[in-house]
């Protein structure tokens, strides 16, 4: 029956017309541009080629016109413009001068996608599963459990949920040791190790994080927000090494932690120092959750600007930043921005609050595949707590911030271009 569809759908839509399109404009002019791109996932899933045309209007998609397609934009609530094939070769044209900072990019398939995320999540914890159920991407779960299966085999994208790869519990352990959510969350995880057979939930995270780090190595696509960006990186350099203390795993950490961390075994971040004390609330030095109101930050002020990339030589990081402003409303997380000093020097950083020393957006290749780490908790919510209501998106259907989340979805359906060089 799937293929039965595949195929009416694909015929209907070819079937329409060769001879014009519908151009979704992602500029000012678009009403939700949070739910262009699950329209555009939409549109790949019928095995529609979408053209994404970089730095065109803010980064819109031209797709070939059918009825279904503008039938859902109306459904959706998502602007949109029908134009002749002549005005579309002309787009088209206008984008390959080369004098221009724009490109085509052909989308092509539908990305698989898993979300690393515990069974009992609350609502509150991740931007990234709002924003997929508000824009209507299907997407998995999976855990500890899936991955130590080799489950991450079936999937092309993977987001890592806020979680501690540490194996510290997120060190909310001063403020929360008491709370329900907080006692379930260690019984659970100490039952899932032990069925895996491992002795502690730390060494549980860190096959978890080899076997992520595997899975991007064979060509798999990373996203990563909070504190799973340098609690992630931090779990792969202290490979060996016991940084939990008896409060988190039943034994004392090892007190020469700091000096047996391996940094070329991360992704991102390299001679940062250690929190090792259990009782704050805070990783290591890599984030500036401590230490940036020292330099007299305010809401009005926390803004990061996104880097302007070639389009036509540099097509990956001009995806990922696609967007119809460079300037971003910045927002707290646990991992709210990464300390500059710390990042590795083959990293692309690709946003940065540079009056505060500070990266929020960040890129990498490791490989085959590609990560990405974007500080903070959720961007329409500028100080969000924890048991506070999850943020409601259809109050904010141009966000600008939740757009880089989808950047990164949609990305990897892009048709393999040979980098020039």
């Amino acid at each position: 029956m799937k293929r039965i569809f595949i195929i009416f759908f694909a015929f209907f839509f070819v079937s329409r017309s060769f001879a014009a399109y519908i151009l979704i404009p992602m500029d000012e002019e678009q009403k939700n541009h949070l739910k262009a791109y699950g329209l555009a996932y939409w549109a790949l899933k019928g095995e529609l080629e979408i053209h994404w045309l970089l730095n065109y209007r803010g980064g819109s998609f031209m797709i070939p016109n059918a009825k279904p397609v503008s039938n859902e934009c109306v459904i959706r609530g998502i602007s949109y413009e029908t134009i002749s094939d002549a005005q579309g070769n002309s787009i088209l044209a206008e984008i390959a001068n080369p004098e221009a900072n724009q490109d085509a990019i052909k989308l092509e398939k539908a990305p698989r996608i898993a979300v690393y995320s515990p069974k009992g999540k609350q609502p509150w914890d991740d931007a990234v599963t709002l924003v997929l159920k508000y824009a209507e991407i299907p997407y998995d779960i999976v855990y500890d459990e899936e991955i130590f299966l080799e489950k991450l085999k079936d999937y092309d994208w993977l987001h890592l949920h806020h979680e501690d790869f540490t194996g510290q519990y997120g060190k909310f352990y001063s403020q929360f040791q008491n709370a329900a959510w907080y006692q379930n969350e260690v019984k659970e995880n100490e039952a899932l190790a032990k069925k895996l057979g491992f002795a502690k939930v730390s060494l549980m995270k860190l096959n978890s994080a080899k076997k992520i780090k595997d899975f991007v190595f064979s060509g798999g696509f990373l996203f990563a927000m909070c504190s799973a960006t340098d609690s992630y990186d931090i779990a792969l350099a202290a490979e060996g090494v016991d940084i939990c203390e008896s409060m988190f795993d039943h034994d004392p950490a090892d007190k020469n932690a700091q000096s047996k961390l391996d940094f070329s075994k991360g992704f991102a971040f390299e001679n940062y120092k250690l929190k090792e004390n259990p009782y704050e609330y805070e990783y290591s030095t890599i984030d500036t959750y401590l230490t940036r109101r020292n330099f007299g930050m305010t809401q009005k002020t926390d803004l990061f600007t996104l880097f302007e990339f070639s389009a036509k030589w540099d097509p990956v990081p001009t995806m990922l930043c696609q967007n119809h402003t460079n300037t971003i409303q910045g927002f707290w997380g646990q991992t709210a921005a990464f300390d500059k000093k710390y990042i590795k020097k083959n990293v692309l950083i690709m946003g940065e609050a540079k009056a505060f020393g500070e990266a929020r957006y960040i890129h990498g290749d490791i490989g085959k595949g590609t990560w990405t780490f974007y500080a903070g908790h959720d961007p329409e919510d500028y100080e969000h707590r924890v048991e506070e209501p999850p943020t409601d998106l259809s109050l904010h259907p141009n966000s600008p911030g939740y757009r880089l989340i989808l950047n990164n979805i949609l990305f990897p359906a892009a048709k393999k271009k040979k980098q020039k060089t």
